[in-house]
């Protein structure tokens, strides 16, 4: 069977195995369920699939008692999802999609086995944030079927997945499962398992720049969200958005991806936010992390200082957070571009989806005008020196213009 056949056992709707039955895992399985697939749920751990199936099957109950899905569905979905405690047990698949905790040799084992067990057409994705998909693939058979996944969380509900190629990842294996998970509701994006992908590398500096402001004394951290929301357009602030996600989860993900770049400057994490880690404020599930949380969540924060935010955007871009934030953004984004590891279109669309940013980083590098994001950088890359805030080929060999 070529990989770009759409048969399995049925037409309509190829069986799909979801290993790891955590979060991101019953997620998927939901999603795919949802798109009229059978769907295998694997989880060694004793009865923890099953568990996940029962929590789903009451949450969509949930849902269709408030009348936001069909009854039909708080029914049907769930059906479709078998829980098994091994790939032993799980019949031909078009597509399995290991989605079990970031470590490379779990992570690896589990595509092996799964390469092992089902036919050599069967397309092995891994849903990793954070690993190379050309590394996970080395030890297993048929490494040109193995390619990256990565689904945003909660996957029911976000839009983008990024479809990432690894080193011998085959382009028809890649243009099929697009098309499997553009007909499950999703859009795609493609990239080369580059540090971070797409979104994770960059809005790295989206956090990154607001702590290093704070840590230059520049301003505080409710005054640089309220610059980043009410000037930038951006729906939450870095902290805010650092506290939501968890600070020891975003400093993990920045860590690795500074890691995977040799400890690239761009990318080294702040003495601020591991500060934050370091002494337990890891954001809204602690209580506390940049602000502090109320027991029902509400944040208890200072109020921004409008006079000190209206000072700083528009002045020197050493000083002005936003333009700072979007300066390394957009050179974030070129880059990536003009290492041919993603096309702009992309980039900007999974910014925008992925990260819910206003707009993509290209289209707002070209409307700032990417001469003056160049100069800007130069300014910051003198004030700075480092490398953090060296300026891209790209924003001056005309291949973006």
């Amino acid at each position: 069977m070529d990989a770009r056949d759409t048969e399995s056992t049925s037409p309509a709707a190829p069986r799909v195995a979801v290993v790891g039955a955590g979060t991101m895992g019953a997620g998927i399985a939901q999603v795919a369920a949802g798109a009229g697939h059978e769907v295998s749920l694997v989880d060694v751990a004793p009865g923890a699939a099953a568990r996940a199936v029962d929590r789903l099957r009451a949450a969509l109950a949930r849902l269709a008692a408030e009348g936001r899905v069909p009854e039909a569905d708080a029914t049907a979905i769930p059906d479709r999802i078998r829980p098994t405690a091994s790939m032993a047990d799980v019949p031909e698949c078009t597509l399995v999609v290991e989605a079990v905790p970031e470590d490379l040799p779990l992570k690896r084992s589990v595509l092996t086995e799964a390469a092992e067990r089902q036919p050599a057409t069967t397309i092995l994705a891994t849903n990793t944030s954070s690993l190379d998909v050309s590394a996970l693939a080395e030890a297993v058979p048929g490494p040109e079927r193995v390619l990256g996944l990565h689904f945003f969380n909660p996957a029911p509900r976000m839009r983008l997945v990024e479809v990432v190629s690894g080193r011998d990842t085959s382009a028809a294996y890649v243009m099929h499962v697009s098309a499997l998970v553009r007909s499950w509701g999703k859009t795609p994006v493609h990239c080369a398992s580059t540090p971070g992908f797409i979104v994770n590398r960059v809005a790295r500096p989206f956090y990154g720049e607001a702590q290093r402001v704070v840590q230059e004394g520049l301003a505080d951290p409710a005054t640089v969200d309220w610059i980043l929301r009410e000037r930038g357009g951006f729906p939450m602030g870095p902290f805010e958005l650092t506290d939501l996600i968890g600070q020891d989860v975003n400093l993990a993900v920045g860590t690795s991806v500074w890691e995977r770049t040799g400890r690239d400057e761009r990318y080294a994490p702040t003495t601020f936010q591991r500060r934050l880690v370091a002494a337990g404020r890891l954001g809204r599930k602690s209580g506390a992390g940049v602000y502090r949380y109320a027991a029902d969540g509400t944040i208890e924060r200072e109020e921004p200082d409008l006079l000190l935010a209206a000072r700083l955007v528009g002045g020197p871009v050493e000083r002005d957070p936003l333009a700072r934030t979007l300066a390394l953004l957009v050179n974030e984004a070129v880059d990536l571009v003009h290492r041919a590891e993603a096309s702009a279109a992309d980039v900007d669309l999974a910014m925008q989806l992925g990260a819910s940013h206003p707009r993509g980083p290209i289209s707002w590098g070209r409307q700032i005008g990417l001469d003056v994001v160049a100069e800007q950088l130069r300014r910051l890359d003198a004030a700075f020196p480092g490398g953090r805030y060296r300026p891209s080929p790209a924003l001056s060999d005309g291949s973006l213009a």
